[in-house]
């Protein structure tokens, strides 16, 4: 690719929409009725979960796919869904706060993880900031709610 192609309309559309989980949790949670603030929490920590996963397997898939993958950045694609899964684990012995703040840190490390990554698309490290950033903000909305209540 060029080094400043645009990215596929097609790969927006996807990405956006399987974002959308992020805004629209947070959105509930924080001005829904009361009997939907824990489905709405449930919507943000699963999905954290699953989109670090997916992210996770993103990266195996771009380095595995090299002519010789690098270890180290195979091994490292692995910490995103771990990290994913013992927050979502960590539900019920942790507060609302700390879990959100956890999988805020998590993405942040992942984006800075993959805005480091060498051999990726051009549009890559674009894209990846854009759904990072919608990502972390609809985190860091809940955050804020979760430490009011």
């Amino acid at each position: 690719m060029k080094p400043d192609a645009p990215i596929p309309p097609a790969i927006w559309a996807i990405a956006l929409a399987g974002m959308a989980p992020f805004p629209l949790g947070a959105g509930v949670y924080v001005y829904g009725p009361a009997d939907l603030v824990s489905p709405a929490l449930t919507v943000l920590l699963t999905w954290s979960a699953v989109t670090l996963g997916f992210l996770g397997g993103v990266r195996w898939g771009l380095e595995s796919g090299r002519e010789t993958p690098r270890s180290l950045r195979l091994a490292a694609c692995i910490l995103w869904p771990l990290a994913g899964w013992a927050l979502l684990f960590a539900r019920g012995m942790a507060d609302p706060s700390v879990l959100l703040a956890g999988y805020l840190v998590v993405f942040m490390l992942q984006w800075l993880f993959d805005r480091a990554a060498p051999d990726t698309p051009s549009h890559y490290p674009r894209l990846m900031t854009v759904l990072t950033l919608g990502s972390c903000l609809s985190l860091a909305v809940a955050l804020e709610q979760a430490l009011r209540m």
